[in-house]
C-alpha cells in the first residue's frame, strides 16, 4: 500500500487527542477546586477527581497509540499480520479499561452532580461509559476477523 493513504485517519488519531489533552490541562484542575468548593469537609475528593479523570486518560491514549500503529501496520504492508491482532487486542483491553474505570468513578460524578444540581454530568458519564464498551466490542469483534483471516492467510501460504 502507498505510504500516506492512511494520511486522514492519522490526522484524525491526533486530532482526537488533542481536545482530550486539553481538557486534562485546563478543566480538570477546575473540575477539582470546584469539586472541593463544593464538598469542603471532603478533604480527598481533589485528589480523587484527578486520579479518576487522569487515570481515565492513560488507557485513552494507549488506545489511541495503538490506533496510529495499526494505521504505520497497513502503510507497510503489514494488515494482515498477528501485530495488527495484538494492536486491536490492546484497543479492545484500552476501552474496557475506559468503561470500568469510568463506572467505577460514578459515585464521584454522583456527588459533584447532586450538589450542583446538574444532572447532564451523569448522562455525559453514561454516554462515556456506552461508548467506551461500543468500541471495545467493535475491536473484539475486528481483532477477531483478523486472526481469523490472519490464519486462513498462513493456512494459504503453508499450501502453496
Amino acid at each position: 500500500m502507498k505510504q500516506g493513504s492512511t494520511l486522514f485517519l492519522k490526522l484524525a488519531v491526533i486530532l482526537i487527542g488533542i481536545p482530550v489533552l486539553a481538557l486534562c490541562i485546563f478543566f480538570v484542575p477546575e473540575l477539582a477546586k470546584f469539586a472541593e468548593q463544593l464538598y469542603p469537609d471532603f478533604v480527598l475528593i481533589k485528589y480523587l477527581v484527578f486520579l479518576y479523570l487522569y487515570a481515565t486518560a492513560i488507557p485513552f491514549y494507549y488506545a489511541l497509540y495503538q490506533a496510529f500503529k495499526l494505521l504505520n501496520y497497513i502503510d507497510s504492508n503489514k494488515a494482515f499480520s498477528d501485530l495488527s491482532v495484538v494492536a486491536l487486542k490492546k484497543i479492545k483491553h484500552s476501552a474496557f479499561a475506559i468503561s470500568i474505570l469510568h463506572a467505577a468513578g460514578m459515585p464521584l460524578v454522583y456527588l459533584i452532580a447532586e450538589a450542583d444540581d446538574a444532572p447532564g454530568l451523569i448522562a455525559i458519564g453514561l454516554v462515556i461509559i456506552f461508548a467506551a464498551i461500543v468500541v471495545a466490542v467493535f475491536a473484539a469483534l475486528l481483532q477477531k476477523l483478523l486472526k481469523e483471516a490472519v490464519d486462513w492467510k498462513s493456512e494459504i501460504d503453508l499450501t502453496v
